[in-house]
């Protein structure tokens, strides 16, 4: 299983991948694998703040339905647009083409209190 060091994650499986005062976020390997095949991506909350913690959209896969959660403080920029039509990028590349939102930091501290690569493999016992 994949866990970028660059990246940062939560124990609610996002990663976050930082972009200057902006953040890409997405969710991890593991919990595309553990959701399995990925038919719908819903997000909603473009241009609006969302804060740390709170759902910020859903993913749909064939036998669930599960909250994505905002990692940190922030206003939502973007959505990837991609996923309307190709929801399985999630499965077939969760670091990359499948991010789901980009977003504009309120603290840039907020990343400094995410989980690292390691810590994150520690929890999912990978």
């Amino acid at each position: 299983m994949n866990f970028p060091s660059e990246l940062k994650y939560t124990k609610d499986h996002e990663w976050v991948r930082l972009d200057g005062e902006h953040a890409v976020i997405g969710i991890t390997e593991f919990a595309q694998q553990e959701l399995g095949d990925i038919v719908f991506v819903d997000i909603t909350t473009v241009d609006e703040e969302v804060p740390q913690n709170e759902i910020f959209g859903t993913i749909e896969a064939v036998k669930t339905v599960s909250d994505l959660f905002m990692p940190v403080d922030g206003t939502v920029l973007s959505v990837n647009e991609q996923l309307d039509a190709n929801p399985e990028l999630v499965n077939k590349d969760p670091y990359g083409e499948g991010w789901m939102v980009r977003v504009k930091l309120k603290n840039q501290s907020d990343i400094e209190e995410l989980l690292t690569a390691d810590q994150y493999q520690e929890i999912v016992g990978a």
